[in-house]
């Protein structure tokens, strides 16, 4: 018995390591796909394998380029989160046939916008009262959807707005984006032919532009509707090399950039709007050198777009008026002239200054009521940079403190 035992014992050993009864495994391992990739073979980005029931993903590591380091890494997929980067950069420079169709189409839709835009460039300019409508049309990326019309008062007149100067967030603050992203806004602002951008170096004014007391000298003195004070932020770039491209190609990269705006009402000293606009990754693709720089600016001008529309939205609900200058026996002088939109044998009414309401619930402004109606003056000429005179066609005891709205026909 112990004989047939241990004979038992050596024929189930043997069984176990002869070569054509063991089970084959090939030393692959499951993709995410349910594929087999063999060990031997070469990795691509994306692959999994199995380890003493650990899975790996062969990633791009995280500090190529900082130090001397492969490209590609085997990781634990547990710890593992690809960046938004990573993952939008990848579908641009994949391989794969989605991935360059899809290239192909954003590069299609650039060109188009780019086309767009010079036929647009070669148009004559826009007559000088703005139309009812905004539309995005400033830089090269600028979409070719039909205007989006609004109604707002006095939609002949230019508002005066205010743009302080962007605080700057970023990690990039020796090149003075903010400097650039504020130039870029005030331009935006004024293509839209609406817009009169008051540089606050100009005005002699004391304290915060932003705050309530100053926001009512503004209005009063200089017939500034609203403030815009914001900033620039969460600027951030992505580059890649394409092994095999054009030289002037190899180096791609995509930035993000954020702007967020508030727009304070200067009639009533309070918050109106606040904007908050972030570009498009795809559409700041730059290549070849300083592709990192322009991508930064491409993103900055992106955001901007995003933000126009309903920026300038906010800017034309304000209802426009002006000041009375000078008085003399027949004739009125008004600090506004042709840059504001005033024009020969345009009617103005002229009111006492309003009284601010305020909400008794929540206790804020609603805004100020027109005063007593005082009588009409019409427009004889325009003159200086944004200034004009008018006889007094319906002859009151005009005041300096007076205002003048745009009579409605």
């Amino acid at each position: 018995m112990r004989k047939l035992l241990v004979l038992f014992l050596i024929v189930f050993l043997a069984s176990c390591s002869w070569p054509f009864g063991k089970k084959t495994n090939n030393s692959s391992a499951n993709t995410e796909k349910g594929e087999s990739v063999a060990q031997s073979d070469q990795p691509k980005p994306g692959d999994i394998k199995i380890v003493d029931g650990v899975e790996y993903i062969y990633a791009r590591n995280r500090k190529y380029g900082l130090e001397q380091q492969e490209e590609y890494v085997w990781m634990r997929k547990d710890q593992y989160s690809p960046g938004l980067f990573d993952s939008l950069a990848g579908r641009l420079t994949g391989q794969s046939a989605a991935d360059k169709q899809q290239r192909a189409e954003l590069e299609q839709r650039i060109a188009k916008l780019e086309t767009n835009l010079k036929q647009k460039d070669a148009a004559p300019q826009a007559a000088a009262s703005p139309a009812q409508t905004s539309s995005l049309s400033s830089t090269r990326f600028a979409a070719s959807a039909p205007p989006i019309a609004f109604a707002y008062p006095s939609p002949k007149m230019r508002r005066r707005v205010l743009i302080l100067p962007l605080a700057d967030t970023t990690n990039y603050k020796e090149e003075h984006l903010d400097e650039l992203t504020t130039r870029k806004l005030v331009s935006r602002l004024e293509q839209s032919g609406a817009i009169i951008a008051i540089d606050p170096h100009a005005l002699n004014i004391a304290g915060d532009p932003s705050t309530p007391e100053v926001m009512q000298s503004l209005n009063e003195l200089y017939g500034i509707g609203a403030v815009v004070k914001g900033a620039l932020s969460e600027v951030y770039t992505s580059t890649s090399k394409i092994e095999g491209a054009n030289p002037n190609d190899k180096q791609v990269s995509f930035a993000l950039a954020r702007i967020s705006l508030d727009v304070y009402n200067t009639e009533t000293g309070t918050l109106l709007r606040r904007l908050n606009g972030r570009n498009p990754f795809f559409l700041s693709r730059e290549n070849g050198e300083m592709s990192s720089e322009k991508a930064k600016v491409d993103a900055i001008d992106l955001a901007i777009e995003l933000i126009a529309d309903d920026l300038l939205k906010s800017l034309l609900s304000l209802d426009w008026h002006t000041r009375i200058a000078s008085i003399e026996t027949d004739r009125v002088f008004l600090n506004a002239g042709s840059l504001s939109g005033l024009q020969k044998g345009d009617l103005l009414e002229v009111y006492t200054p309003g009284t601010q309401v305020i909400d008794k619930t929540t206790n804020l402004p609603l805004g100020r009521t027109k005063g007593s109606y005082k009588g009409e003056v019409e427009v004889v000429e325009v003159f200086g940079v944004d200034a004009s005179w008018a006889k007094i066609t319906k002859p009151a005891s005009f005041a300096l403190t007076d205002l003048v709205y745009l009579k409605q026909r």
